[in-house]
C-alpha cells in the first residue's frame, strides 16, 4: 500500500509532505507517544489524536514516514514545519482512531508484530 492509498481510505486531506508513492507495510494508532517508543517496531505510519510536536520528534526516532491525525485534529505550523524539514506526510482524517485502523487494517495494512 502507498500514502496516496492510505490517504484515500482515510478521506484525508494532505498538510505536508510529497512522498504519496513511498509504500508503507505496517501502522499503528496511539494518543500515547511513551508507548510508541516501548512497543512499537517497523510501523510506517502513526495514526494519533495527540497533537504537538512530540509526535513528530516521536515519529522520526521510529522511523515512520507519515502521521495521519485523526477525529479532524489539525497540526500546528510549527509540526508542519518540523515535518517537511524530516521529509514526513502529515494528513488529517475526520474519522476517529478506532474507524480509521480499521479500515486501514480491512485494506490489508498491517499491525505488525505485538
Amino acid at each position: 500500500m502507498t500514502i496516496a492509498d492510505v490517504k484515500s481510505i482515510l478521506n484525508a486531506e494532505l498538510r505536508c509532505g510529497n512522498s504519496l508513492d513511498a509504500e508503507v507495510h505496517n501502522a499503528c494508532g496511539s494518543d500515547m507517544m511513551s508507548d510508541v517508543l516501548a512497543f512499537v517496531k517497523d510501523q510506517s505510519v502513526l495514526l494519533s489524536g495527540l497533537v504537538n510536536t512530540q509526535v513528530v520528534r516521536t515519529a522520526e526516532m521510529m522511523d515512520m514516514v507519515c502521521i495521519v491525525f485523526v477525529r479532524g485534529k489539525e497540526p500546528t505550523p510549527e509540526m508542519i514545519a518540523l515535518a517537511e524539514e524530516r521529509g514526513m506526510v502529515l494528513m488529517t482524517t475526520p474519522l476517529r482512531m478506532f474507524t480509521a485502523c480499521g479500515l486501514l487494517y480491512q485494506n490489508g495494512l498491517s499491525g505488525g508484530d505485538a
